[in-house]
Formats: C-alpha cells, structure tokens, sequence
C-alpha cells in the first residue's frame, strides 16, 4: 500500500508546519503516514551542504527506525534531516519521492519537490513551490471550536475585540521593552476606536522584560496570556476566532500565517527597521545588529529577509501596517496548503485537482 513518512522536525516552530501538510496530503491522497522523530549526533556539515545522503547525523537506535518497505513520499524540513531523506531515497532504488518544507540548504536538484516561502529567496524552478505564507493546520471547525471553548471566559472584557499575537528577537530585529511600549500604545488606540479591548497572547520567544513593557503600557482593558510549554489551557486560538481585528508583530510568519488564514483585517507590527523608515524606539541586540551585516554582506543562503513575505502581505491586500488604516481585504483565491498538496500530488503521479483545503472562511462573531 502507498505511505508517507513524516521526519518530524526539531523546532517547534517547523513542527507544526511539517505536520499540516503531512496530514493534508494524506488526507488528500486516502495514504497512512507514519511519525518519525530521530535523535542526533554532532553536527555533520558536508553532507547538508554538498546534498549529500547519509545517517552519520542520526544515533544508531534512530537509524534503525529506517528500513524497507520504503515510502512512496518522505516529508521533512530543517538542515540535518535532509542527508537522512536523502539516503531513504538513494536506499528505494530512487523510488521514494522527497519533498522539502522551508529553508532548502542542499542543492535545489537535490529534492524532489521544495515548498518554501519568499523569507529564503529561493529563486524559482520546477520542483519549486514558493508561497506567500507558511502551512499550518488552523480550519473552519477549529476556529469555531476555540470560539465555543473561550467565549465564556472572555465575556466580561468589552467588544469587539482587538488580537495582539507577540513574538520576539528574530534576525536583525529585536522585540524589547521600546518595542512592546509602543504596541501596546498602537493597539490599544486600535481597540479605543470601536470602545473594545485588547486579547494577547505572548509566545515562546517574547521576553518577560517585554511582556512587563507592554502589560505596564496597555491603555483599555485586556485578557493577557504568557505563552508556557505544552499548556492546553492557551487560549491563543481562542482569541483568533473572537476578535475582530487582529495584530501581529511583523517577526513572527507563523502567526501571520494563522492570522490572515481567518480572513479578518491583519495589522502588522514594526518592531523597528521593517520599513525604510527607522523607528525612533528602537530596541537594540548585538545579536540584531551582526544579523544586519550578514544580510547586507554575507552569502545570502546564511540568511532570511521577512521583508518580503511583509511585502507581498501588503501588496495582496491581506494585511497593512498598525497605524496604516484598514487594508483592502482582497483575499488570495487559492489557499498556500492546496498549492502545495497539488504540486505534492503530481509529484506522486496523483494530479486530480485538489479542492481548496484551508479556507476558514468568515469571522466568527
């Protein structure tokens, strides 16, 4: 019988986005998939650069959870899982098909099939698929789920209301106290406009000094969430599915990506330099600041440029800047999920057309 294998990814972030389209694409295509997590030895560089195939990068007891019959897909992403897809594939004779989610570091002749986002400036092929937002598994009957879950609790905060999605430091930008001051300045104007409140959720990468900053400076009322690890009461979905508005800072692509999957207005946040213009609150981090002169001066591949996912945000009319005024609200007709499981499919020899997967649709009231 066809299969998928899923090499689950080791950061949060890619996990939940190898995930979705492992379990879209099986759905699509009727196929079991089977979870693979690895553990791994040091860092093996010349395989990952040379798309090479190899299991030097994985202990002996992982390796030993690779043997045939081999998949007819295998779905992974991040640098030291690319050698170890590699080899599945050199080991069924080439049959196995290899499909890479995000940041290529390999050859792009050396994978199957490459879905990626504008971020990595992966310039087009044909066994590339550049999207405009990353995958996730957010849908219709999960919005309307958390909807359900929260309502309740939030009931005596005033509507409607106003989603503040926070990250953190990324790249050459660095969510600090100036930062979050002046988000929830800007928010907190948005949500004063229509007499609501703010609904914020925090995430694993804002820092309690951030956190502090912004709680401290909110100017309405407002249900504030610290992200913590494996919380099953994080009430972050919740929030997407009530709120009328949402606001994310520009870092964070991932809740981007959740945000405009609702089909409300998306307000994005500069933390400072993500337009031409250079913000006078700025935050600084040695650590942005070195990240700056990589873009400007390294090898690109070392590298990513969120800019360009804001750009196309902008252009399609999904998103605007805070402060900016309403966007237009144009929607893309086909969803970044269907893009990918079509071009999976063919990829496979399975070109029926997909039905468009992850479109929530309306906001939930």
């Amino acid at each position: 019988m066809p299969a998928i294998w899923l090499i689950d990814a080791y950061r949060a972030g890619e996990r939940g986005q190898v995930r979705a389209l492992a379990d879209a694409l099986a759905e699509s295509l009727g196929w079991p998939c089977r979870r693979i997590e690895l553990q791994y030895r040091a860092p093996v560089i010349l395989p990952h650069v040379l798309g090479g195939s190899s299991i030097r990068g994985i202990t002996a007891e992982s390796a030993a959870q690779l043997a045939p019959p081999w998949p007819d897909l295998v779905i992974t992403c991040g640098v030291r899982n690319e050698p170890v897809c590699r080899w599945i594939r050199a080991r069924s004779s080439g049959r196995t098909r290899y499909l890479h989610l995000g940041r290529p570091w390999g050859p792009l002749d050396s994978f199957d099939l490459v879905v990626t986002t504008p971020q990595y400036r992966v310039p087009e092929r044909p066994n590339v698929v550049n999207n405009e937002l990353t995958l996730h598994g957010l849908n219709r009957d999960r919005l309307d789920a958390a909807a359900r879950r929260w309502a309740p609790e939030l009931e005596s905060l005033p509507k409607p209301y106003v989603a503040v999605s926070i990250g953190g430091d990324s790249g050459p930008y660095t969510f600090g106290p100036r930062a979050a001051r002046r988000l929830a300045r800007e928010a907190s104007a948005l949500a004063r406009e229509s007499g609501g409140s703010l609904l914020v959720s925090t995430s694993s990468r804002t820092s309690k000094a951030a956190a502090d900053a912004f709680e401290e400076n909110v100017e309405v009322p407002c249900r504030v969430y610290r992200w913590q690890p494996d919380d099953v009461g994080n009430p972050y979905l919740g929030m997407l599915a009530l709120a009328q508005q949402l606001v994310v800072t520009g870092d964070s692509i991932a809740m981007l990506s959740e945000a405009c999957a609702t089909g409300k207005p998306v307000y994005i946040f500069d933390l400072g330099g993500m337009r031409e213009e250079r913000s006078k609150s700025r935050d600084f981090r040695w650590g942005g600041f070195f990240y700056a002169l990589l873009m400007r001066w390294g090898w690109q591949r070392l590298s990513r440029d969120i800019r360009l996912v804001h750009g196309r945000l902008l252009a399609s009319g999904r998103a605007t800047w805070l402060g900016e005024g309403p966007q237009s609200g144009r929607a893309t007709p086909v969803s970044d999920m269907t893009r990918a499981v079509k071009a999976a499919r063919s990829l496979l020899g399975q070109a029926e057309p997909a039905v468009d997967i992850q479109q929530p649709g309306a906001a939930v009231d």
